[in-house]
């Protein structure tokens, strides 16, 4: 019989544990990455709500301008946008209303997937069909959507709301259009 020299079988096991731990290694580093809170790329621009909220649950109606109630729970797979003015809403809320129209035209064939819903007064600078062509509009019935409108005059704040109504991310007064679109283009897909 040939007996297994012990200086090679060391060497095999040595061999074996440096190929398994090169398979280990990024998923040892992954999970260490990922308790310490570190996510890529996972930063958005818009503030969690939290606790979650679900606005078809809790029944805040929003009634239209044709006198129809918005549907928070939409039948497709289609993520809404609530712009929501402060007091005044003139020439720099209408300059971000626009920009968040524009972001939903650069989605170009994903377009579809996003509504857009203004709360509120139509800016006193916007042009009559201007808000119309881009924005349902409607009206707060309850005021129950004032906790998330901003109180600095001539400015707006937003609201992305799921398909089935879970309200995800709010922005408030002063973000920054550009980054509201990066995060519509990582979920509208």
């Amino acid at each position: 019989m040939n007996a297994l020299d012990p200086a090679a079988l060391r060497k095999s096991r040595l061999k074996l544990l440096l190929v398994a731990s090169i398979f280990a290694a990024p998923f040892v580093l992954a999970l260490v990455l990922t308790l310490s809170g570190w996510q890529p790329g996972a930063q958005g621009n818009g503030l969690p709500i939290l606790p979650q909220r679900n606005f078809a649950q809790e029944q805040l109606p929003v009634r239209l301008a044709d006198g129809k109630d918005w549907a928070w729970r939409d039948s497709e797979p289609r993520l809404t946008l609530v712009a929501l003015p402060g007091p005044d809403c003139a020439a720099r809320c209408y300059a971000t209303l626009t920009a968040m129209a524009k972001s939903r035209v650069m989605l170009n064939r994903n377009q579809s997937r996003l509504r857009l819903l203004y709360v509120g007064t139509p800016p006193a600078d916007a042009p009559r069909d201007g808000m119309a062509n881009f924005w349902q509009l409607g009206q707060d019935v309850d005021g129950k959507l004032a906790q998330w409108r901003p109180q600095q005059p001539d400015t707006v704040s937003a609201v992305l709301v799921e398909s089935d109504g879970t309200a995800l991310a709010r922005y408030p007064a002063g973000f920054d259009p550009s980054g509201l679109f990066r995060d519509l283009r990582k979920v509208i897909k």
